[in-house]
């Protein structure tokens, strides 16, 4: 089994699903705790979020699997790419575009590439501050009688001090986006779902998904801008 997962294509494809699906799950509860930004402008609700996925130790034991599923994605998925890049016949992107496959699906490696370098920037930005560097804005505060980070100050000045972060969070947005409408089918097609019921099904999901979560991520900047 082991071979099978780190020698064959298949294999990989099976584990780039898995740890992309994980992923997804990780970026529908991260959507979920960031709307409480623009839900609650007082910042209480987001700082109480914040202060529980900061403390609670389950969350703490998820982190590096987390950095662990994000390493997986990455280098499979680079692997693959070289694979069929090598194995592609010659005019075989001429007959790809001919077939009518997505722009996503003819580059998710770009996309991919690009969305690391945005949370790399967002890590710089908020992960590393709020775990180890501190900010003079990540000040200790009182919410509801508890002691707690003010991540909601930190958070919000960045996006109303900075409009260049602000337009490069919507971009990442948007990119995350189209990454999802080809990952998102793509990954349940991998473990089984590929039959002509549920592909159709899949795609209608997966275009769905990834408007809610690149228009609820764009939201967020475009909030502090505007407020």
């Amino acid at each position: 089994m082991k071979n099978f997962l780190l020698t064959s294509s298949i294999g990989k494809k099976f584990v780039v699903s898995l740890s992309g699906l994980f992923l997804m799950a990780f970026i529908t509860v991260h959507l979920t705790v960031n709307l409480m930004l623009v839900i609650d402008d007082s910042g209480n609700m987001y700082n109480i979020a914040a202060n529980f996925m900061g403390t609670n130790p389950i969350i703490k034991v998820v982190e590096p699997v987390l950095a662990i599923g994000f390493l997986i994605h990455i280098a499979y998925t680079i692997t693959l790419t070289i694979q069929n890049l090598l194995a592609r016949p010659k005019g075989y992107a001429k007959s790809r575009t001919a077939a009518g496959v997505s722009w996503a699906s003819r580059n998710m490696f770009i996309l991919g590439g690009l969305i690391a370098v945005f949370l790399a920037l967002h890590l710089m930005n908020f992960f590393i501050k709020m775990k180890f560097t501190g900010d003079p804005l990540y000040s200790d505060i009182v919410v509801n009688g508890e002691t707690m980070k003010n991540s909601y100050l930190l958070v919000s000045s960045l996006f109303r001090g900075s409009l260049a972060y602000s337009l490069l969070y919507i971009a990442g947005a948007i990119l995350l986006g189209l990454h999802l409408t080809h990952g998102f089918w793509s990954a349940f097609q991998s473990i089984g779902f590929n039959n002509d019921i549920w592909l159709p099904r899949l795609k209608t999901i997966a275009l769905i998904f990834a408007v809610v979560v690149a228009t609820g991520f764009a939201i967020i900047p475009i909030y502090f801008r505007l407020f």
